[in-house]
Protein backbone atom coordinates (compact mmCIF):
# COMPACT_ATOMS: atom_id res chain seq x y z
CA UNK A 1 0.00 0.00 0.00
CA UNK A 2 1.41 3.28 -0.82
CA UNK A 3 1.99 6.43 1.38
CA UNK A 4 1.56 9.98 0.37
CA UNK A 5 3.04 12.53 2.05
CA UNK A 6 1.79 16.74 2.09
CA UNK A 7 3.68 18.52 0.26
CA UNK A 8 5.25 20.07 2.53
CA UNK A 9 8.66 21.05 -0.05
CA UNK A 10 8.92 20.44 -3.71
CA UNK A 11 10.46 16.53 -3.20
CA UNK A 12 7.66 15.68 -1.01
CA UNK A 13 5.00 17.33 -3.40
CA UNK A 14 5.25 13.85 -5.88
CA UNK A 15 6.70 11.66 -3.43
CA UNK A 16 5.43 8.52 -2.15
CA UNK A 17 6.81 5.54 -0.25
CA UNK A 18 5.25 1.63 0.44
CA UNK A 19 3.51 1.45 3.48
CA UNK A 20 5.60 -0.74 5.99
CA UNK A 21 2.45 -2.12 8.08
CA UNK A 22 3.19 -5.34 6.69
CA UNK A 23 6.56 -5.69 8.04
CA UNK A 24 6.62 -7.31 11.81
CA UNK A 25 10.15 -7.02 12.80
CA UNK A 26 12.67 -3.90 12.36
CA UNK A 27 15.91 -5.27 13.24
CA UNK A 28 17.17 -8.29 11.26
CA UNK A 29 18.52 -11.95 12.46
CA UNK A 30 22.50 -11.15 13.07
CA UNK A 31 23.34 -14.83 12.84
CA UNK A 32 22.12 -13.90 8.62
CA UNK A 33 24.11 -10.50 7.75
CA UNK A 34 27.23 -10.14 6.32
CA UNK A 35 29.54 -7.15 5.15
CA UNK A 36 28.51 -5.97 1.49
CA UNK A 37 31.50 -3.86 0.48
CA UNK A 38 30.98 -0.65 -2.34
CA UNK A 39 32.56 -0.81 -5.43
CA UNK A 40 31.63 2.29 -6.59
CA UNK A 41 31.58 1.71 -10.25
CA UNK A 42 35.17 0.72 -9.59
CA UNK A 43 37.04 -2.90 -10.48
CA UNK A 44 39.69 -4.19 -9.02
CA UNK A 45 42.38 -1.87 -10.63
CA UNK A 46 41.02 1.05 -8.93
CA UNK A 47 39.27 1.90 -12.60
CA UNK A 48 36.23 3.41 -13.43
CA UNK A 49 34.07 0.69 -15.47
CA UNK A 50 30.45 0.67 -14.23
CA UNK A 51 28.98 4.34 -14.32
CA UNK A 52 26.50 6.25 -12.23
CA UNK A 53 27.25 4.48 -9.23
CA UNK A 54 28.63 5.44 -6.30
CA UNK A 55 27.62 6.60 -2.59
CA UNK A 56 24.50 5.76 -1.12
CA UNK A 57 23.40 4.74 2.95
CA UNK A 58 25.64 1.63 3.98
CA UNK A 59 23.59 -1.57 4.07
CA UNK A 60 24.22 -5.07 5.36
CA UNK A 61 23.70 -8.30 3.05
CA UNK A 62 21.31 -10.62 4.05
CA UNK A 63 21.80 -13.96 3.01
CA UNK A 64 18.90 -15.42 1.24
CA UNK A 65 18.02 -19.17 0.57
CA UNK A 66 17.52 -19.41 -2.55
CA UNK A 67 18.10 -23.12 -3.17
CA UNK A 68 15.40 -23.85 -0.27
CA UNK A 69 17.69 -27.67 0.32
CA UNK A 70 16.19 -28.34 3.61
CA UNK A 71 13.24 -31.33 2.31
CA UNK A 72 10.92 -32.74 4.29
CA UNK A 73 12.16 -30.45 7.19
CA UNK A 74 8.74 -27.71 7.80
CA UNK A 75 9.21 -24.79 9.08
CA UNK A 76 7.79 -21.61 10.62
CA UNK A 77 7.05 -18.10 9.34
CA UNK A 78 8.72 -16.20 12.58
CA UNK A 79 8.95 -12.25 10.58
CA UNK A 80 8.14 -10.54 7.52
CA UNK A 81 11.23 -8.21 7.25
CA UNK A 82 12.37 -5.18 4.80
CA UNK A 83 15.80 -5.80 2.80
CA UNK A 84 17.77 -2.84 1.70
CA UNK A 85 19.27 -5.21 -1.36
CA UNK A 86 15.97 -6.11 -3.12
CA UNK A 87 12.38 -4.85 -3.67
CA UNK A 88 10.63 -8.31 -2.44
CA UNK A 89 10.31 -8.77 1.72
CA UNK A 90 12.22 -10.94 2.94
CA UNK A 91 10.69 -13.94 5.61
CA UNK A 92 12.84 -15.30 8.65
CA UNK A 93 11.87 -18.71 8.58
CA UNK A 94 12.54 -21.54 11.86
CA UNK A 95 12.93 -24.74 11.18
CA UNK A 96 12.45 -27.70 13.30
CA UNK A 97 15.49 -28.35 13.64
CA UNK A 98 16.59 -25.11 15.40
CA UNK A 99 17.98 -23.38 11.96
CA UNK A 100 16.82 -20.50 11.04
CA UNK A 101 16.74 -19.05 7.03
CA UNK A 102 15.49 -16.23 5.01
CA UNK A 103 13.78 -16.52 2.12
CA UNK A 104 11.96 -14.79 0.10
CA UNK A 105 8.53 -13.69 1.16
CA UNK A 106 5.21 -14.26 -1.31
CA UNK A 107 2.01 -12.47 -1.49
CA UNK A 108 -0.32 -13.95 1.10
CA UNK A 109 2.35 -15.72 3.67
CA UNK A 110 1.63 -14.27 7.30
CA UNK A 111 3.59 -15.02 10.70
CA UNK A 112 3.04 -18.59 11.79
CA UNK A 113 1.93 -19.85 8.37
CA UNK A 114 4.42 -23.69 7.49
CA UNK A 115 6.63 -23.89 4.88
CA UNK A 116 8.41 -26.86 3.41
CA UNK A 117 10.39 -27.59 0.23
CA UNK A 118 10.64 -31.48 -1.00
CA UNK A 119 9.26 -33.82 -3.94
CA UNK A 120 6.15 -34.79 -2.57
CA UNK A 121 4.88 -31.25 -0.79
CA UNK A 122 1.43 -29.60 -1.07
CA UNK A 123 1.47 -27.04 -3.78
CA UNK A 124 0.48 -23.81 -1.75
CA UNK A 125 2.25 -20.43 -0.95
CA UNK A 126 5.95 -20.34 0.08
CA UNK A 127 6.55 -24.42 -0.64
CA UNK A 128 9.07 -25.68 -2.92
CA UNK A 129 9.50 -28.24 -5.58
CA UNK A 130 10.48 -29.66 -8.86
CA UNK A 131 8.89 -28.08 -11.94
CA UNK A 132 7.74 -31.75 -12.83
CA UNK A 133 5.49 -31.87 -9.59
CA UNK A 134 3.46 -28.86 -9.61
CA UNK A 135 0.39 -28.80 -11.01
CA UNK A 136 -0.29 -26.63 -14.49
CA UNK A 137 -1.23 -23.64 -14.41
CA UNK A 138 0.35 -22.63 -11.32
CA UNK A 139 2.12 -19.36 -10.71
CA UNK A 140 5.26 -19.46 -9.85
CA UNK A 141 8.52 -17.67 -8.36
CA UNK A 142 12.06 -18.19 -7.91
CA UNK A 143 13.00 -20.50 -10.69
CA UNK A 144 16.04 -22.32 -11.48
CA UNK A 145 17.74 -22.04 -14.49
CA UNK A 146 20.69 -24.98 -13.41
CA UNK A 147 19.41 -27.90 -11.36
CA UNK A 148 20.68 -27.33 -7.63
CA UNK A 149 22.09 -24.33 -8.70
CA UNK A 150 19.47 -21.77 -6.79
CA UNK A 151 16.58 -19.43 -8.07
CA UNK A 152 17.91 -16.83 -10.78
CA UNK A 153 14.63 -15.63 -12.38
CA UNK A 154 11.38 -14.14 -10.94
CA UNK A 155 13.00 -12.88 -7.83
CA UNK A 156 11.86 -8.98 -7.45
CA UNK A 157 8.99 -7.41 -6.01
CA UNK A 158 5.81 -8.35 -7.45
CA UNK A 159 7.04 -10.71 -10.03
CA UNK A 160 5.31 -14.05 -11.31
CA UNK A 161 5.43 -16.74 -13.79
CA UNK A 162 3.25 -19.47 -15.00
CA UNK A 163 3.63 -22.91 -15.92
CA UNK A 164 2.51 -23.77 -19.23
CA UNK A 165 3.16 -26.86 -19.60
CA UNK A 166 5.68 -30.02 -19.96
CA UNK A 167 7.31 -32.09 -22.82
CA UNK A 168 10.74 -33.74 -23.30
CA UNK A 169 11.39 -33.09 -19.74
CA UNK A 170 11.46 -29.54 -19.80
CA UNK A 171 9.04 -27.53 -18.23
CA UNK A 172 7.54 -24.16 -20.31
CA UNK A 173 7.50 -21.35 -18.21
CA UNK A 174 5.79 -17.94 -19.37
CA UNK A 175 8.24 -15.35 -17.56
CA UNK A 176 7.13 -11.77 -16.34
CA UNK A 177 8.65 -10.50 -19.47
CA UNK A 178 5.92 -12.39 -21.78
CA UNK A 179 9.08 -14.74 -22.65
CA UNK A 180 8.70 -18.60 -22.86
CA UNK A 181 11.33 -20.53 -21.70
CA UNK A 182 11.91 -24.06 -21.68
CA UNK A 183 13.33 -25.04 -18.46
CA UNK A 184 14.18 -28.75 -16.97
CA UNK A 185 11.48 -30.00 -14.94
CA UNK A 186 14.16 -31.07 -11.91
CA UNK A 187 14.58 -27.55 -11.82
CA UNK A 188 13.05 -25.65 -8.09
CA UNK A 189 10.64 -23.44 -8.29
CA UNK A 190 8.39 -21.58 -5.18
CA UNK A 191 4.53 -21.24 -5.06
CA UNK A 192 2.93 -18.00 -5.57
CA UNK A 193 3.29 -14.31 -6.41
CA UNK A 194 5.99 -12.50 -4.99
CA UNK A 195 5.12 -9.45 -2.32
CA UNK A 196 5.40 -5.86 -2.04
CA UNK A 197 3.51 -5.78 -5.21
CA UNK A 198 3.00 -1.27 -4.90
CA UNK A 199 6.90 -0.99 -5.53
CA UNK A 200 6.81 -0.03 -9.03
CA UNK A 201 4.15 2.63 -8.36
CA UNK A 202 6.46 4.59 -6.19
CA UNK A 203 7.57 7.75 -7.24
CA UNK A 204 11.02 8.99 -5.58
CA UNK A 205 10.48 12.32 -6.11
CA UNK A 206 13.59 13.66 -5.92
CA UNK A 207 16.92 13.43 -6.65
CA UNK A 208 18.03 12.86 -3.25
CA UNK A 209 16.13 9.19 -2.97
CA UNK A 210 18.25 7.71 -5.96
CA UNK A 211 21.27 9.25 -4.38
CA UNK A 212 20.69 6.86 -0.98
CA UNK A 213 20.41 3.82 -3.00
CA UNK A 214 23.88 4.63 -4.64
CA UNK A 215 22.60 5.47 -8.03
CA UNK A 216 24.83 8.97 -9.32
CA UNK A 217 23.49 11.36 -12.12
CA UNK A 218 22.66 10.42 -15.42
CA UNK A 219 23.78 12.64 -18.31
CA UNK A 220 22.00 12.75 -21.49
CA UNK A 221 23.90 11.87 -24.49
CA UNK A 222 23.09 15.27 -27.05
CA UNK A 223 23.75 17.42 -23.67
CA UNK A 224 28.05 15.96 -23.84
CA UNK A 225 30.68 17.26 -25.77
CA UNK A 226 31.08 15.53 -29.02
CA UNK A 227 34.59 14.04 -27.52
CA UNK A 228 32.43 12.27 -25.00
CA UNK A 229 29.45 10.55 -26.25
CA UNK A 230 28.29 9.66 -30.40
CA UNK A 231 25.56 12.14 -30.13
CA UNK A 232 27.29 14.67 -28.20
CA UNK A 233 28.10 18.60 -29.97
CA UNK A 234 26.60 20.46 -31.51
CA UNK A 235 25.42 24.49 -32.20
CA UNK A 236 22.20 25.07 -30.04
CA UNK A 237 19.98 21.76 -29.35
CA UNK A 238 20.68 19.43 -31.52
CA UNK A 239 18.73 16.15 -31.76
CA UNK A 240 21.80 13.94 -32.18
CA UNK A 241 21.65 13.36 -36.53
CA UNK A 242 22.01 9.56 -36.30
CA UNK A 243 19.88 6.88 -34.29
CA UNK A 244 19.86 6.60 -30.81
CA UNK A 245 23.13 5.27 -29.18
CA UNK A 246 25.21 4.24 -26.04
CA UNK A 247 28.40 5.81 -25.49
CA UNK A 248 29.81 3.05 -26.89
CA UNK A 249 28.07 3.13 -30.05
CA UNK A 250 25.58 0.64 -29.23
CA UNK A 251 21.99 0.73 -30.58
CA UNK A 252 19.14 2.18 -28.29
CA UNK A 253 16.47 0.87 -30.07
CA UNK A 254 16.09 -2.47 -31.86
CA UNK A 255 19.73 -3.06 -32.04
CA UNK A 256 20.11 -7.03 -31.32
CA UNK A 257 22.37 -7.30 -28.52
CA UNK A 258 22.41 -10.95 -27.57
CA UNK A 259 24.86 -13.19 -28.38
CA UNK A 260 24.23 -15.90 -30.89
CA UNK A 261 26.34 -18.13 -29.44
CA UNK A 262 24.70 -18.01 -26.77
CA UNK A 263 23.36 -21.36 -25.24
CA UNK A 264 20.45 -20.96 -23.65
CA UNK A 265 18.93 -19.30 -26.89
CA UNK A 266 17.71 -22.62 -27.28
CA UNK A 267 15.34 -22.95 -24.92
CA UNK A 268 13.42 -19.88 -25.49
CA UNK A 269 10.33 -20.86 -27.25
CA UNK A 270 8.73 -17.28 -27.59
CA UNK A 271 10.75 -13.79 -26.98
CA UNK A 272 9.85 -11.30 -25.01
CA UNK A 273 9.61 -8.76 -28.10
CA UNK A 274 6.92 -8.88 -30.26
Amino acid sequence: MLKYYKPTSPGRRFASVVDFSELTRKEPEKALLEPLPKSGGRNNAGNYTARHRGGGAKRLYRIIDFKRGKDGIPASVASIEYDPNRSARIALLHYKDGEKRYILAPEGLKVGDTVVSGEQVEPKVGNTMSLKNIPLGMQIHNVELQIGRGAQMVRSAGSVATLLAREGGYAHVVLPSGEIRKVHENCRATIGQLGNLDHINVTYGKAGRRRHMGKRPRVRGVAQNPVSHPMGGGEGRAHGGRPPCSRTGVLSKGGKTRDRRAISNKFIIRRRQK
